[in-house]
């Protein structure tokens, strides 16, 4: 048999080649699309063991937080009196210490006076009229009083700094659902209302209250 005679197998040609390779590349897609499962950052967070919930925190906790503040309510005429008279021995009687200051749970009935973004300044009797009592009342509740002012929460419970101040929020928002939500907090000016909160003394004249508590007279 001549050489000239012998079958040689001829290579693909350029667009062949290229058809075969694409569906390849069409079979390998088709196999991982099959093959793979899309987890949203939500699921994959609330899968993992021990991750910090903050809503389910926040609705657990602040039942007991509340009744830690109000049973540790100092009358406000009574702190304020205390605070004038030596700051320092205040916070240790009657607070417990703070990031900056001393943290105080408080509770006082007075009249509330114009707010401004939503922080009202009551007139409290027998509290001197060189201290500016205010509350906050929302939309947005800032500072986290109400998670600090117990002395039960430590940054130790928490895995990171994150999960703390998330805590600290969950707290504030449970307020706004399970305090504010109930009193029509656009129409306060000049109405009685009693307060139990805390606050954190950085001014000794100047408080802002985060209430736990708030019912209208």
């Amino acid at each position: 048999m001549s050489t000239s005679a012998a079958t040689v197998p001829r290579k693909p040609t350029g667009t062949k080649l290229r058809v075969v390779l694409a569906a390849v590349i069409v079979v390998l897609l088709v196999a991982m699309g099959l093959s793979t499962k899309v987890v949203s950052i939500k699921s994959q967070v609330a899968a993992q063991p021990g991750a910090f919930d903050p809503v389910a925190y926040g609705e657990s906790e602040f039942p007991k937080v509340q009744a830690l503040i109000d049973s540790h309510a100092v009358d406000a005429a009574t702190l304020a009196a205390a605070i004038a008279k030596d700051a320092t021995a205040a916070g240790t009687k009657y607070g417990v210490p703070g990031q900056i200051g001393p943290e105080f749970s408080v509770k006082f009935t007075g009249v509330a006076e114009k707010a401004i973004f939503g922080v009202y300044t009551i007139n409290v009797p027998g509290v001197s009229n060189t201290v500016t009592v205010r509350v906050q009342t929302g939309p947005a509740i800032n500072g986290t009083d109400v998670r600090d002012a117990t002395g039960t929460i430590s940054f130790g419970q928490f895995t990171n700094q994150i999960d703390y101040q998330n805590a600290g929020s969950a707290l504030n928002n449970e307020v706004k659902k399970q305090v504010l939500a109930k009193v029509d907090t656009s129409k306060l000016t000049g109405k009685t209302v009693s307060v139990v909160g805390a606050f954190q003394l950085v001014v000794p004249n100047s408080w802002l209250i985060t209430p736990v508590k708030l019912q209208v007279q």
